[in-house]
């Protein structure tokens, strides 16, 4: 899958649909309301009957189970809205090819959509693109943080900068936190939810890590003051904290060369963005957008709140 292919094959409203129900339900429909698969009551999809003239909506199913109607866009992050699947189906694509992201001007300019629609649309795929990695993290795990904005005048630099901190299993996926401030209550809560106890955790010299992480298997600190960024340890594992720097150089750029400036409210959602990416980095575009479809299942996000 490209972005050619798509427009080409896909720019049909009802083709676009077609894609949408195979990435969500790749083996059939499932109720959106009782989730019913079909196996015990079944599945029907509403057709006008011949003769008749009563419209009949595409894309419509209706449940032998709980006898109610859903689309595939019913239940998800999509639903309730008036733009076209095709230009959805879009967005999607673009969003997860973006390897730096992309702004709602842009998408707006790409798509034929208003800037309010395009600024809509990217904060719902956004919020579809939320962690849901229930388990925590094991093994080898490094944990930093970094200040996203701050930039202009230095004497009001620390009311702008919103602190995100990455944790990183080696080899493995990641998980991202936006904290209001870097301190040992904080950084502890985060490791808590998010790291095993049986994990050896990899840090930098930073001190609000030092007590919180004496309950873990092992903490393991390089000490950047010292220009030390990699030490290879007695017992042959290898202390450092470069995957969280290399996702975070991501990250950074993203603000400088397509959002400009991101506000405290919304960044755990432009963080969210680019951890998704980062754990289907080693997925093609086209694998990549058949996970986000997996996604989007359970989550809402009017106006209202996305304002």
């Amino acid at each position: 899958m490209n972005l050619i292919k798509l427009a080409q094959e896909y720019a049909d409203e009802d083709k676009a649909r077609t894609l949408l129900e195979s990435m969500r339900w790749p083996h059939g429909p499932v109720c959106a309301h009782c989730k019913n698969d079909g196996n015990g009551k079944p599945i029907s999809k509403l057709e006008p009957k011949p003769g008749s003239k009563a419209a009949v909506r595409k894309g419509v199913y209706f449940c032998g189970a709980c006898r109610k109607q859903f689309t595939v866009t019913v239940g998800t992050v999509f639903e309730g809205s008036h733009i076209p699947i095709n230009k959805w189906v879009m967005a999607m694509f673009i969003f997860c090819s973006s390897k730096k992201s992309i702004s709602s001007n842009q998408l707006h300019r790409m798509l034929g959509v208003t800037y309010k629609t395009a600024w809509f649309m990217t904060h719902r795929i956004r919020f579809a693109m939320s962690d849901d990695l229930k388990r925590s993290l094991k093994g080898t795990v490094e944990v930093d943080e970094t200040f996203v904005g701050g930039k202009g005048d230095l004497k009001t630099k620390s009311r702008r900068q919103t602190p995100v901190v990455a944790l990183v299993e080696r080899g493995g996926k990641m998980r991202i936190a936006v904290v209001a401030n870097v301190t040992q209550k904080n950084l502890g809560a985060v490791l808590n939810e998010c790291v095993s106890k049986d994990a050896v955790v990899n840090t930098d010299e930073h001190g609000a890590y030092r007590n919180p992480l004496k309950h873990w298997k092992a903490h393991h600190r390089v000490v950047h003051s010292r220009k030390e960024y990699t030490r290879r340890n007695p017992d042959g594992s290898v202390a450092s904290v470069n995957y969280c720097e290399s996702f975070f150089s991501l990250l950074k750029r993203a603000v400088v060369g397509a959002w400009h400036h991101v506000s405290r409210e919304h960044l755990p959602k432009y963080a969210n963005e680019f951890a998704f990416r980062w754990n289907t980095r080693g997925d093609t575009d086209g694998e990549r957008m058949e996970k986000f479809a997996g996604l989007i299942e359970g989550k809402r996000l009017t106006y209202r709140q996305a304002v």
